[in-house]
């Protein structure tokens, strides 16, 4: 059975719109990829990581498992030079699952959907440009309503 997906990449160190193409480049290797967001360069969140990232939001179908999918996204941040040194930290790459279809897992690895999305407007931005109808299972809230009542008021811009 086929599973929508929703992810969302982005990264602070080094070549970041290179990065960016190359997760995009590994992606569309593994999944039928529906949909890119814009990318958006965004304020640094958590009081950790030091200066802009480039994120993006990218929507896939895919017979894969959840763990499955996981595994596979965490195999492409260490091949684009992900280190996890420090929570919330530097990185080239970080690719997060947002949702799996309508699922709610909590699990010791995977949280789904992603238990931070309503309170990251670099996620919510990109999100709601493709997905702005998606509802969160357990908020009952659309991308657009998660966005408009977001507190972040961290700067998310357009970059391309």
């Amino acid at each position: 059975m086929f599973n929508e997906v929703v992810l969302c990449l982005g990264g602070n160190r080094g070549d970041r719109e290179a990065l960016l193409s190359r997760a995009r480049v590994e992606l569309d290797s593994h999944f039928e990829v529906l949909r890119f967001s814009s990318i958006y360069e965004t304020s640094a969140w958590g009081g950790v990581a030091k200066g802009d990232f480039l994120n993006q939001v990218a929507v896939v179908m895919t017979e894969r498992s959840p763990e499955e999918v996981l595994h596979l996204i965490q195999g492409i941040e260490r091949d684009l030079g992900r280190k996890r040194d420090e929570h919330w930290g530097n990185r080239t790459m970080d690719i997060d699952i947002l949702y799996f279809g309508d699922q709610v897992i909590d699990s010791g690895r995977l949280k789904i959907p992603h238990p931070f999305i309503a309170e990251r407007r670099f996620v919510l931005a990109p999100l709601a440009e493709v997905c702005p109808d998606k509802e969160h299972p357990l908020m009952e809230k659309t991308s657009l309503e998660l966005l408009s009542e977001c507190g972040d008021a961290s700067e998310v811009k357009r970059w391309r």
